[in-house]
């Protein structure tokens, strides 16, 4: 073991979308501090972040039903599709800045202009389609939102969705064609290459093994070099655990109070890929339906327009899976070495609360592909099996914790912050809209972790993104004005590739 003390200003854990985000933010507010990223893979944004491991959609509400739960009343809550579509203005904001101030470039490699459309069958869910766009269609985030139940217009929309459709079941579809795919990986290596331009340190194949706390208050690192072996120690003032699932162990580790009691229940996912070029041709939008009942949120059934690698695919997902790795490349022990005795009631809650959760995982693991190509044939009929493959995504985290409104042991389905109360230490924790939001997510991270900086950079905070601290749903002039502007940088205004 290595006897020398590394010390550094900040250390980010896992060289992930969020790491590299904050990063980027650090590095335009304090350039002088010095920055170390660990990661236990070979590159970065391999795991969660990977192209091939998400959906690839830039969630900003446009088509994503379980933002937008219909009331006892009938009305509809758009609450969440607002809070949502903004944080996604952060991150369009933030990615047009790097790409001006050329920090980052080629911005059509990382976002693509891509429809984004709901899709329903059935007359109840066609009323809730139809309220749905009347709550949000006279909202500035959602100008050019159109709806439609006649089957004519739908075959111009989504063709490969309507050819071969023999139901006279009423069906409908809303279409936005500000929506966007992103490859959440690229958008990643271009982050960390930024990073370490700025002599940011960035450590390749270093597992950290454990997190304490030192007597002047700062956090030291052991860190295993994986390639030879060796430990190195690394001690830092604030550190950042942005490893996806493998937070939770390290958050854990760690000690804090505002980590106790808190679990973890891993989800996976997969994708049917199509292999048919001709097919993939024929669909252009990220088409989503509406989750089944008792189904839970992570399982929204969507066909995906995807542009990967400069070559455009067709997915078709997510089917759940179960593993009990925390990360894709995680070990089989995660799940049961994440049971600690201050959190083992909340598990046990969980588990017992969830048991319909438990009933779906252990069906759609038990799903064969011809079962699966069942369901992708509510979306496209005339479907073959010889056109479409199976792909694993990534591992996906759900927090479990105790809150007012489900007490112990209640599954969380979102993205959740998790810091000491002296800022010196924060997690980030959960899954969608992840990705998409991360910019206010990390912004989250800041006002938390530095609360006394907050004024000193809010100058340059706005500078980087102008819709810092307003409302965009209730500026429709600054809505406006940003949209068409971040669309021209990041060359959005095409919408048809």
């Amino acid at each position: 073991m290595s006897n020398q003390e590394n010390k550094t200003d900040v250390i980010l854990i896992g060289a992930g979308i969020m790491s590299a985000t904050l990063g980027s933010l650090l590095k335009e507010l304090v350039p002088d501090w010095n920055i170390t990223v660990f990661e236990q893979l070979d590159k970065p944004g391999e795991e969660s972040s990977n192209e091939w491991n998400n959906a690839g959609t830039g969630h900003a509400a446009l088509c994503e039903l379980n933002y937008t739960p219909e009331k006892a009343d009938g009305t509809i809550d758009i609450t969440k599709a607002l809070n949502v579509n903004e944080q996604f203005q952060l991150s369009r904001q933030f990615w047009s800045y790097l790409v001006k101030e050329d920090l980052i470039q080629n911005p059509q490699d990382f976002v693509m202009p891509l429809p984004h459309m709901s899709l329903v069958h059935g007359k109840e869910n066609v009323e809730f389609l139809k309220k749905r766009f009347e709550a949000l269609s006279n909202n500035p985030l959602f100008d050019g939102m159109e709806f439609s139940d006649d089957p004519e217009k739908l075959k111009e929309w989504i063709p490969i969705v309507m050819d071969g459709r023999t139901s006279d079941e009423p069906i409908a579809a809303t279409k936005i064609d500000s929506g966007t795919d992103v490859n959440f990986g690229a958008l990643t290596r271009m982050l960390i290459k930024h990073l370490e331009n700025q002599d940011v340190t960035v450590k390749y194949k270093h597992s950290v093994k454990n997190v304490k706390r030192t007597s002047d208050g700062s956090w030291e690192l052991k860190v295993k070099d994986l390639e030879n072996g060796t430990v190195e120690r690394h001690q830092a003032k604030f550190v950042f655990l942005g490893a996806g699932g493998g937070s939770l162990h390290l958050l854990q580790k760690s000690g804090i109070p505002e980590g106790k009691g808190i679990g973890g229940f891993p989800v996976s996912g997969l994708f049917m890929v199509c292999n048919n070029p001709d097919v993939v041709e024929k669909h252009h939008a990220k088409v989503y339906g509406k989750a089944k009942v008792g189904a839970p949120p992570m399982s929204v059934p969507h066909l995906d327009t995807r542009f990967i690698d400069n070559k455009k695919s067709l997915l078709f997902g997510p089917y759940a899976g179960f593993s009990p790795k925390f990360l894709k490349t995680g070990s089989y022990l995660d799940l049961f070495l994440s049971v600690k005795l201050h959190n083992v009631i909340n598990m046990i809650g969980a588990g017992l609360k969830n048991l319909g959760l438990t009933k779906y995982l252990v069906q759609q693991v038990l799903l064969s592909k011809e079962k699966r190509m069942e369901e992708l044939r509510e979306f496209i009929p005339d479907a073959k099996s010889e056109d479409w493959d199976m792909i694993v995504a990534g591992q996906r985290v759900q927090v479990i914790k105790e809150t007012e409104s489900g007490g112990k042991g209640t599954l969380q389905f979102g993205t959740e912050v998790v810091s000491a109360a002296d800022g010196s230490i924060a997690a980030l924790l959960g899954a969608s809209p992840g990705a998409s939001t991360a910019v206010h997510v990390m912004l989250q991270v800041l006002s938390k972790c530095f609360p006394e900086r907050m004024d000193e950079w809010e100058p340059k905070i706005k500078e980087m993104i102008p819709s810092y601290g307003v409302s965009l749903s209730e500026n429709k002039e600054l809505a406006q004005q940003i949209h068409e502007s971040t669309a021209e940088v990041l060359k959005l205004t095409n919408q048809q590739v």
